[in-house]
């Protein structure tokens, strides 16, 4: 099973990171910022959502395999589904913070 784009880069930031919040090891990645980071995952999920589109044409062309078809539909349909779903928490999160008292 393909883990979407978005998906594997947010377990590999956590898993670079310690438990008071700093990359551990000596071979850690360099810093980088959160809308770096973020676009980065969507760049790679709008990757994964054309290469299903562009295998589905192909199968209707018939110069692909379905199981490859059918392997690029579900890793885009699960990319959309992990980005939908982190959209969703961002938008409540930026409720919950509307909604603060000051």
């Amino acid at each position: 099973m393909a883990i979407p784009a978005l998906a594997a880069a947010a377990y590999q930031a956590a898993a670079q990171m310690g438990a008071g919040g700093a990359a551990t090891g000596a071979a850690a990645a360099p810093a980088q910022n959160f809308s770096e980071f973020l676009s980065g995952a969507l760049n790679d999920s709008i990757g994964t959502l054309k290469q299903g589109e562009t295998m589905a044409l192909k199968q209707v062309a018939g110069q692909a395999d379905i199981v490859d078809v059918v392997n690029a539909v579900n890793a885009a349909e699960l990319s959309l589904d992990t980005v939908v779903a982190v959209r969703d928490k961002v938008i409540q999160a930026y409720q919950s913070i509307m909604q603060m008292p000051i």
